[in-house]
């Protein structure tokens, strides 16, 4: 069941992104109502590729529950999931995917592909669109001063 409280931290967690020079992507993996697991993107910051929000949440989740499976989690995420923390997903059996802004270019639930409805594979539900204009309006500040600091650079 769908928690705005859990979706708000998400986007917290994104805020701290944004300071690191992040893409402001924030997740929370819930387990009885209860955070176990969150993280931020972190590929800038450690230079490696799999730091997505969702891929560290699901490490950090597994992790604290002992166990690859997380049957009855729920993940928050500001962003639509692209492919590798779509498969992530499935691979964890998470329960329930509820995610805020929409991907247009990498989404895979979805707006590109959707991953999760891949016949064979385990299949969570999923739900976009929550919090969305906190969550786009915070991408999109991001890339804009992004893209003003790199034309400010060039010339």
């Amino acid at each position: 069941m769908y928690k705005d409280e859990f979706m708000l931290e998400a986007l917290e967690l994104a805020k701290q992104a944004y300071a690191l020079g992040e893409v402001p992507v924030g997740a929370v993996i819930v387990k009885d109502n209860k955070i176990i697991a969150r993280s931020f993107n972190k590929r800038e910051t450690n230079k490696n590729a799999l730091l997505h929000a969702e891929t560290d949440a699901v490490y950090k989740a597994c992790e604290a529950l002992n166990s690859w499976r997380l049957c009855g989690c729920d993940l928050y995420v500001t962003l639509e999931p692209c492919a590798m923390c779509a498969g992530a997903i499935v691979n964890a059996r998470i329960s329930n995917v509820y995610f805020g802004a929409y991907d247009k270019t990498a989404g895979c639930c979805g707006s590109v592909v959707n991953l999760f409805e891949i016949k064979g594979n385990y299949r969570p539900k999923y739900f976009g669109g929550l919090l969305e204009d906190d969550c786009s309006l915070l991408l999109s500040e991001f890339f804009k001063n992004k893209r003003i600091k790199e034309i400010t650079v060039l010339n």
